[in-house]
């Protein structure tokens, strides 16, 4: 075993780590296998980990802490944090105090909390605490609120698209901070709110400000920081690097993501614009070691006397070890804690055409073989946008007709990259003329016709009474330096006002239990799926090339999304290009590749965009669809379970994925795929560990005699497995 000098295993945890929850961890081919501990993994049974609020006796410290992460706040004389205490690994994350956060109000920046006069700034000792002063320029603590977590926007879950009942809100305990102007506070009459939850059975912290106009005039917000926090090097300069490249974050012990979160890139790095890691100007070392969570513009928001205005949210979740899969574990968990709509999953197939009688045979077809969801795609002639009586008449008699099916229906609109007229578009602030945007011509979402837009949206969706949304090409960032459009004043506060207009319409489609399928990050604003690793023009290649690539897409895009949080696309006609080569159509005729497909998807609990006009051409067809529909439903529980990562698809010989769940009473269900013309027979050793099993397992190849097997010292099983040509068999674990 090697370790960094934090203790920090490669590929595992420190054995003699303080409450270290999983012992010590060894990174392989095919997962990891941790040794046995005192304590119970919260990976696996988080059921002891819970949140609790204390105070110290002289009631100048308050903590909030759950067995894994824990935050200490110092409150006189002034409220900072003094501690963030990676229970797990038992290291200090905190280099130096900083500000609970900063805004800049009528152009005076301002800090909110905090203390003045640490001796140095590589290190935090608490004795320092008692010579350290706060700014009397500073927002001063007067008081603090004790509660539990609140919902950020309400949930109407559908249960029959998920397994599992996910908590909403997560539990846990929250800290409201308030804090008012000090004697020398340039601004007057505001009052400002720190807050913070805890969540039970994760290393996880939330924290968002909020801000009250108590004056009797309008003030300007001009920008804000809802976090700041000086973390020691080898932690914030383990995490920049991968930051700036986009790339999934795999060695700092802390992860970072908001929810002003776009950019079209699918990826959680991309596209959580509000995380920056700096370099600290208080302190001589020219590392990265100063994480500032802050908007990249703006917001340059007037608030109105009287008015509240509150901060995009900061989730903090502190890892316990730098190998991947732990760590792709703990970022899913995080995802499921804080978006748990995420987990809805249903069977959908894309109609390539709107016209009743094609959408109602489709519908059908559908329900005939147990498929749950039908969306109008692209290019069908579907417009959501239509306020025509006669087509809200046609589109709600459609819904009506897929209710009594009990087929959820909807369909595709169009966002950005549509063009429009001159005087909606972004603008670009370098020409003063329309362009500048992510994805070519674009209108703002703050224009006259973005306001038609979202009109137009809700009347459709209230009159057809259909529950699906997608939204292609969402809002992505773009800037606008218009000054004619009503829904903001210019540039600077252009980003804010179109990312609340979108997220806007998101949380009030999961308020109405819609289905929202959109191609961008916007999973903690009640978005449930984008592109599992979708590159469009992969399905326009031959079709038999198609199945390893669609599994490498599975295998590469579930390190940080759980399978129900991914698409994947099936063109079943043709989609941008390739002909008959690239198709599955017609159906009977490709039933082979066809039925790999849907082995290839919910094999793995991946949906795909079954884009095309029909599900089956023949009887035999229908009966292939409805076997690996009955096979997914049968076994949905563990599918939708989450993923260890076995060997990656290459053509070259089996590959595979291992679903686990430590709650059922299917622990693992393993989907071994064989690409070659010959059938293949393997030793292929399966990673228990996450399933929760410590001495046996017993194991089944698909419907077969189960046999008992031994858990090895790193609770594995290397279990023997002939694989015909050409396809793909399953081991049930229990």
């Amino acid at each position: 075993m090697r370790f960094d000098r934090r203790g920090f295993l490669v590929g595992a945890l420190s054995a003699g780590a303080l409450n270290a929850t999983a012992g010590t961890l060894r990174a392989q081919e095919g997962g990891s296998a941790p040794a046995p501990s005192a304590r119970a993994d919260w990976l696996i049974d988080p059921t002891s980990y819970l949140a609790k609020v204390t105070h110290s006796a002289d009631g100048r410290q308050v903590t909030i802490e759950n067995g894994l992460v824990r935050r200490i706040f110092q409150l006189a004389p002034n409220a900072v944090t003094v501690a963030i205490d990676n229970l797990m690994t038992g290291e200090s994350e905190l280099r130096t105090v900083r500000p609970e956060a900063q805004v800049t109000i009528d152009d005076f920046e301002i800090e909110v909390g905090g203390l003045a006069g640490q001796p140095t700034q590589n290190y935090f000792l608490p004795d320092w605490l008692e010579t350290m002063t706060s700014n009397p320029r500073a927002f001063l603590f007067v008081r603090l609120d004790e509660g539990k977590p609140m919902e950020r926007f309400p949930w109407k879950r559908v249960a029959k698209w998920s397994t599992g009942e996910l908590p909403w809100p997560p539990p846990g305990v929250s800290l409201a901070f308030h804090y008012q102007a000090g004697p020398q506070t340039p601004v007057k009459d505001l009052k400002l709110r720190v807050h913070y939850e805890l969540y039970d059975g994760i290393p996880l912290i939330a924290k968002w400000i909020e801000l009250d106009n108590a004056g009797e005039n309008p003030i300007i917000l001009n920008s804000f920081k809802a976090e700041i926090l000086a973390l020691v090097e080898s932690c914030a300069t383990k995490a920049a690097p991968l930051m700036r490249n986009g790339l999934l974050d795999m060695l700092a012990p802390i992860h970072i993501e908001t929810d002003y979160a776009f950019g079209g890139n699918m990826q959680s790095a991309k596209d959580n614009v509000a995380v920056r890691w700096v370099t600290d100007p208080h302190y001589h070392s020219d590392d990265i070691s100063l994480l500032e969570c802050a908007p990249p513009l703006g917001p340059e928001l007037e608030i109105a006397p009287r008015d509240t205005w509150r901060s995009f949210t900061v989730f903090e979740l502190l890892h316990d070890s730098s190998e991947p899969e732990r760590r792709g574990l703990a970022v899913r968990k995080m995802m499921m804690t804080l978006a748990p709509w995420t987990q809805e999953n249903p069977l959908y197939m894309h109609i390539r055409y709107a016209e009743p009688e094609k959408v109602k045979f489709a519908i059908d077809q559908c329900a005939e073989v147990g498929f749950e969801m039908v969306m109008l795609s692209y290019g069908s002639g579907f417009d959501i946008e239509n306020r025509n009586d006669a087509y809200l008449n046609e589109m709600k008699a459609l819904a009506d007709y897929a209710r009594k099916k009990d087929i959820a229906i909807g369909g595709y609109t169009l966002l950005a990259s549509r063009g429009g007229d001159a005087k909606d578009l972004i603008i670009d602030v370098k020409t003063g003329l329309p362009g500048g945007g992510r994805f070519g011509p674009s209108p703002c979402l703050c224009s006259e016709w973005a306001e038609s837009y979202f009109k137009n949206v809700h009347a459709f969706l209230d009159a057809t009474g259909m529950n699906v949304f997608l939204n292609d090409g969402s809002y992505p960032g773009d800037l606008c330096a218009s000054t004619h459009h009503p829904g903001h004043k210019g540039y600077l506060d252009s980003q804010w006002r179109q990312w609340q207009a979108i997220t806007k319409l998101y949380r009030w489609c999961r308020e109405q239990g819609f289905y929202l399928k959109v191609p961008d990050w916007y999973f903690l604003n009640g978005s449930s799926k984008i592109g599992m690793g979708y590159n469009e023009l992969d399905w326009s290649l031959p079709r038999q090339y198609q199945p390893v690539i669609e599994r490498q897409d599975i295998y590469d895009g579930t390190w940080e999304k759980t399978p129900s949080m991914g698409w994947m696309h099936v063109p079943l006609v043709e989609y941008h290009g390739g002909g008959e080569a690239a198709t599955v159509e017609p159906l009977h005729q490709n039933l082979a590749h066809y039925e790999t497909r849907f082995a290839d998807l919910l094999g793995a609990g991946v949906q795909a965009t079954w884009r095309g006009t029909r599900l089956y051409d023949t009887e035999e067809t229908r009966l292939a669809v409805k076997k690996w529909v009955d096979f997914y439903k049968r076994y949905r529980a563990i599918l939708n379970g989450d993923i260890i990562h076995l060997r990656r698809p290459d053509g070259r010989d089996w590959d595979g994925i291992l679903h686990v769940n430590p709650k059922l009473e299917i622990r693992g269900f393993a989907m071994i795929y064989n690409s070659l013309n010959e059938e293949i027979t393997r030793e292929i050793r399966l990673p228990l560990y996450y399933t929760g099993l410590t001495a046996s397992a017993r194991i089944q190849q698909e419907d077969g005699e189960a046999r008992t097997f031994q858990l090895d010292r790193e609770y594995g099983a290397v279990v023997p497995v002939r694989i015909a040509a050409q396809s793909r068999t399953w081991l049930v674990v229990k």
